[in-house]
């Protein structure tokens, strides 16, 4: 079993009306904790205190210790204060089955990799359902990115929009993850750790999304621009996402896995740009990582033969630069060796019999993106190649879209959102959002409520374990060897 078989975060954004409110999140003592605590999240504050061994070397996790101090950053990004960590304490809500201790359980047979699970209908249905709920999560978390806005608000955002949507943000303890989404700014590859530094302008940043619904995850990430984009970060984004639809519209039944990465690379390449070899896409649905591992750069790995029924992601990550890596005290954060810019995009796939489908496509109410406006591979917003994913492109475009003399696509204003997942819906107005340094007008979905009143199922042994007191948080790192998939 190689490095490329070791499993890491997936490089996970509502506003919801609580988002700044800490009336819905409460700090509890781990030694506290039980059932009766009225909110539906808990942030976990280990007060026990740990005796240091004499000439124990520190972990470099606390912000401004010595190690940091002392590490040799590649870039301009630092790392700010991590909040505590949180802790999903409503029992209608299903958990994977990592949530409580960071292991993860379920594996696939990586012995195998070129053995997929192929998706029943029922598992394709409840899937979108998670690959919806993430992508409008996704833009709204988009949204709100600005000047002076903290990655940890925006998690704080996330967190309490998939809570509320009777789901789990699935990066949260992953593997001992403290955070329920990634924000990834400027030289930062992936796996960025939400914390209080402030974006400025010029920053780009991405924003990871999945969620867990009703036992199954949706996986999505996407680049937004703080401000105005320099001219390297706008051939940077064009090139990535270029290059990223590319290798989505090669999807298509009887095709291999491993040709996606060599359509990757040539393109990038020819661009002047490189292509992380570190991390890369994985398969996707009750399990986090299974198979097919998805690589992105040239190579001859038996990943298998794609079919229809399988599901995946495909999440280039490209450098302006080298693609080597720099990996950071807090043992999740990765950069460019040389502090160049890195880009990315996510979608989760649905392989049909006609070709492809992204499960957390973008809608009539997400934003358009200039690379989407102006990209040589496809103008507007790509949903697939299946005839129903043209035929859905082609609506959506219309909706969203008129063409211009020049032949660049104009937005058109933003339609009121009403998203049916199948057993929720969200819907949106105008709120205004109170962030520091300044109040801000945010047109966001901020209201999720239940169409149908159904409690979700949750296994005896998930409440039993949620109702025992919790004197010690267990929190499993991992190896500071190179993990994968991304």
């Amino acid at each position: 079993m190689t490095k490329l078989h070791r499993l890491c975060l997936t490089s996970a954004a509502v506003l919801s009306a609580s988002a700044f409110s800490p009336a819905k999140t409460v700090v509890v003592p781990c030694s506290k904790m039980n059932r009766s605590t009225t909110s539906s999240t808990a942030l976990f504050m280990n007060n026990k205190k740990k005796s240091k061994k004499k000439g124990s070397k520190s972990t470099g996790r606390g912000f401004g210790t010595a190690v940091e101090k002392s590490f040799p950053y590649s870039g301009t990004v630092r790392p700010g204060t991590i909040t505590p960590q949180r802790v999903v304490m409503d029992e209608t809500i299903p958990l994977p089955d990592y949530a409580l201790d960071g292991v993860p359980k379920k594996k696939s047979n990586r012995l195998l990799p070129w053995v997929i699970e192929v998706k029943t209908p029922d598992q394709i249905e409840k899937m979108r359902a998670a690959g919806k709920l993430a992508r409008d999560i996704l833009d709204m978390a988009g949204r709100a990115a600005a000047v002076g806005i903290t990655t940890d608000e925006i998690d704080t955002m996330v967190h309490e929009a998939i809570i509320k949507a009777g789901a789990y943000p699935s990066p949260l303890n992953y593997h001992g993850f403290q955070k329920s989404c990634c924000t990834s700014v400027n030289e930062v590859v992936c796996h960025g750790i939400p914390d209080s530094r402030k974006l400025e302008e010029g920053d780009m940043i991405n924003i990871d999304i999945t969620t867990y619904l009703d036992g199954y995850h949706g996986d999505c990430s996407e680049m937004f621009v703080i401000g105005e984009a320099s001219p390297e970060a706008k051939k940077l984004l064009q090139t990535t996402y270029d290059c990223w639809i590319n290798a989505c519209n090669y999807v298509k039944p009887g095709r291999a896995y491993k040709d996606i990465g060599g359509i990757i690379e040539d393109y990038v390449v020819a661009e002047g740009c490189s292509t992380v070899r570190d991390f890369c896409g994985h398969g996707i649905g009750s399990i986090f990582h299974p198979t097919p591992d998805i690589l992105h750069y040239r190579n001859n790995e038996p990943n298998g033969q794609m079919a229809a029924g399988h599901t995946f992601t495909i999440e280039p990550m490209i450098c302006e630069g080298s693609a080597k890596l720099l990996h950071w005290p807090d043992g999740w954060t990765a950069t460019t060796v040389d502090g160049g810019l890195s880009a990315q995009f996510e979608h989760t796939l649905l392989i049909t019999e006609d070709g492809v489908e992204a499960l957390t496509a973008k809608n009539e109410n997400s934003m358009l993106q200039f690379w989407e406006k102006e990209s040589k591979i496809h103008q507007g917003i790509w949903i697939g190649t299946s005839e129903a994913a043209k035929k859905r492109s082609s609506e959506i475009n219309s909706a969203l879209l008129v063409l211009d003399p020049n032949n660049l696509f104009i937005t058109k204003p933003a339609v009121e959102l009403k998203v049916d997942y199948s057993r929720h819906a969200i819907y949106s107005k105008v709120r205004t959002v109170h962030c520091s340094p300044v109040e801000r007008e945010i047109e966001v979905p901020c209201e999720y409520m239940s169409v149908r009143k159904r409690v979700l199922p949750c296994d005896e042994e998930q409440k039993t374990t949620r109702r025992v007191q919790q004197k010690e948080k267990v929190v499993h790192r991992p190896a500071n060897e190179t993990a994968k998939p991304a």
